[in-house]
């Protein structure tokens, strides 16, 4: 099980109906495709906007441009009580809704998918290297398809 604590800090969020919602039933479809699924977990998430975004980026990754979503992985800490905390994911609202206009994707359903991609990441999943990025990426085709969303890479490979 996991447990989110989701901010709104900047954007028009509104236009995605009930995301909180949303991101929590996406984090734990996440989960459930992973070896990490027994136990309890959390994570922060924080809904914000392009210039949120572009200065966590600028400072944590030296890349001085907008993302659309942002994972820091918290470090393991043996011993302590209650869920492990896995990190904390950024969205960044002006960017999710571009890329959905631009892919022809349903807004919520680019959201989970990135809500998704973000828990994978914080679970230690990356896409660096080709043979990574499959195994990711079949993971959030897998989770995804829980939540009754299409292969979001289905179009890219044409």
């Amino acid at each position: 099980m996991i447990t989110l604590d989701t901010m709104i800090e900047a954007g028009d969020w509104s236009r995605l109906e009930d995301a909180e919602a949303l991101a929590q039933k996406a984090a734990q479809a996440a989960l459930a495709v992973t070896y990490e699924s027994d136990g309890d977990f959390e994570a922060s998430v924080m809904l914000t906007d392009d210039a949120q975004i572009q200065e966590l980026n600028r400072t944590w990754r030296n890349k001085d441009k907008p993302t659309n979503v942002l994972s820091f992985p918290a470090p393991e800490q043996p011993g302590l009580g209650g869920p492990r905390h896995l990190g904390d994911i950024a969205l960044a609202y002006e960017t999710l809704v571009r890329e959905s206009e631009e892919e022809s994707k349903e807004l919520a359903h680019h959201f989970a998918h990135l809500i998704v991609h973000g828990v994978l990441h914080l679970l230690g999943y990356d896409h660096e290297v080709e043979a990574e990025a499959e195994i990711m990426e079949g993971l959030e085709v897998k989770a995804l398809a829980t939540l009754g969303i299409a292969n979001p890479y289905r179009d890219m490979a044409a």
